[in-house]
């Protein structure tokens, strides 16, 4: 169904616009509408006589302010329809750029290199190649059989099971269900246990391709804020009412290092949390993806599973050894495995079996695998902390003890436009909109600290050219004389959780 906004719902949503010139102001307005999520791509705007109507403008101003919108790509005219929103392609690009082969840009940075911080995943850990020699020298015995192993190869399927084991949750290697990483694993879930319509707990903001996944098996999402710069991330007893209320089929939830925010939720949160869903016969499923990156020492809470006995956590290597180690699990309760198996069968029939060997070899030397990775990581996030602390002091974020990103809050709601001026410079960036369930958070960017701590001192650097540059494109826009970068009402905050 084609949607539409009403004329009476646009005057109050640019409600306050700068009319100074008045089309102008009313085109970037309704711009930055579009580009933080409050208006989607493809809504058909109201005609220009009824919007100049209630804005008690004349005709010819709402008409230039749509070729306005039109010009600059953020609308598009459909002949004997109307008009319609869209996003430029320039934009729309950078609100996701994870995956682009090379980082290939469509047109060329300024000094031709680029930096791509918009994948949350790192280079691959020490140790990680011996595990692939070791896989090698093994593979030749599994080539006398099928290699089909719908729940996974045995002994990977052991060391899953004992890796939660040694964390102090019992789990058999029944339990475990091997997956081509985290995703699809979250993937296999929803198309077991999610019918069309029934609604879904999810955090916001949230990992956006496990939202798309819920998104494709029909779920009704049920927002559950995690707040950006409160200490606690989520406001569990606020969300227990709203879990009583919702009477949710199914909360998906990240607890450990909450992407993109960095939050790591207490033991008391959890079992809140766990109370609430287990009242309403709600299926807890954890995405524990970046539960191995802990960089500041500290002890990790129990795993949800040890408050919900019906929860799903899923996991990878991916985040925590490699990203090209395309391998995840599932631990699940023992009567549910049969249905999760029915449903992975109709996605793929397993993972290769040279991967699960390296990743038995990758679990069998785990600890100090991933101790040499957490070196290096939290290296490199202080190395980005202070960087934006000396050359963006009017962004203000919380530094997390662990995870892989920061969630960095900008003075003005221009993430977008700050997204797409970096990718001018050569830097890839992902903004607060790309993490939203449901419009908004054009004031946040996601940077990860997952390159080498040179890289991203250089990518900071264009960052704040980036933000110059933006923040002069916004005032000559509305007519107000280009201030300093920040403004002067928000202040620089370094918090640790």
């Amino acid at each position: 169904m084609r949607q539409s906004i009403s004329a009476s719902r646009l005057v109050g949503l640019v409600e306050g616009f700068h009319r100074e010139p008045a089309y102008l102001g009313l085109a970037t307005a309704i711009q930055v509408l579009i580009g933080d999520g409050r208006l989607a791509q493809g809504v058909k705007l109201p005609s220009e006589r009824d919007f100049s109507e209630l804005l008690g403008m004349s005709r010819t101003t709402v008409g230039a302010a749509y070729v306005r919108l039109r010009d600059d790509g953020f609308a598009a005219a459909r002949h004997g329809s109307g008009t319609f929103t869209a996003l430029p392609e320039h934009i729309d690009r950078a609100l996701d750029r994870a995956l682009l082969p090379g980082g290939r840009l469509s047109s060329a940075p300024v000094d031709g290199a680029v930096i791509d911080l918009n994948c949350a995943a790192t280079s691959a850990a020490a140790g990680v190649a011996t595990a692939y020699a070791k896989a090698a020298s093994e593979i030749s015995g599994y080539l006398g059989g099928h290699g089909y192993f719908p729940g996974g190869l045995p002994a990977l399927q052991l060391a899953v099971a004992q890796s939660f084991e040694a964390r102090g949750l019992p789990t058999s290697p029944e339990q475990i269900i091997v997956t081509p990483g985290a995703l699809s694993a979250v993937a296999i879930v929803a198309h077991a246990l999610v019918t069309r319509g029934d609604r879904v707990l999810i955090e916001n903001p949230v990992y956006p391709n496990a939202a798309n996944v819920l998104r494709r098996v029909g779920a009704r999402f049920v927002e559950a804020p995690v707040v950006a710069h409160d200490d606690r991330g989520w406001d569990t007893e606020s969300l227990a009412d709203l879990i009583t209320h919702e009477r949710p089929r199914l909360a998906y939830l990240v607890p450990e290092f909450q992407n993109p925010t960095g939050h790591l939720m207490s033991d008391t949160q959890r079992a809140t949390l766990a109370r609430a869903l287990a009242a309403v016969g709600a299926t807890a499923v954890i995405d524990e993806a970046h539960q191995a990156l802990q960089l500041d020492g500290d002890p990790t809470p129990a795993p949800f599973a040890s408050y919900a006995t019906s929860a799903i956590t899923v996991g990878s290597a991916s985040k925590s050894v490699w990203g090209g180690l395309r391998v995840g699990w599932i631990r699940a309760p023992l009567d549910v495995v049969p249905q999760l198996i029915s449903a992975r069968l109709a996605l793929d029939l397993g993972v290769p079996v040279f991967e699960q060997l390296v990743t038995t070899h990758v679990l069998a030397d785990f600890d100090r695998i991933v101790r040499g990775q957490r070196d290096r990581l939290r290296f490199q996030r202080d190395a980005l902390a202070d960087a934006i602390t000396a050359e963006l002091p009017d962004w203000s974020f919380r530094l997390p003890r662990g995870g892989l990103c920061l969630w960095c809050e900008l003075p003005r709601p221009v993430a977008t436009d700050v997204a797409a001026a970096a990718e001018r410079f050569g830097v890839i960036v992902a903004p607060g909109p790309v993490f939203a369930t449901s419009g908004g958070l054009n004031r946040f960017v996601r940077i990860p600290w997952t390159r080498p701590s040179d890289e991203l001192a250089s990518a900071v650097t264009k960052l704040a050219e980036a933000w110059r540059a933006t923040v002069r494109s916004t005032a000559t826009n509305r007519g107000e004389p280009a201030r300093s970068a920040g403004g002067d009402s928000v202040d620089h905050r370094v918090m640790v959780a």
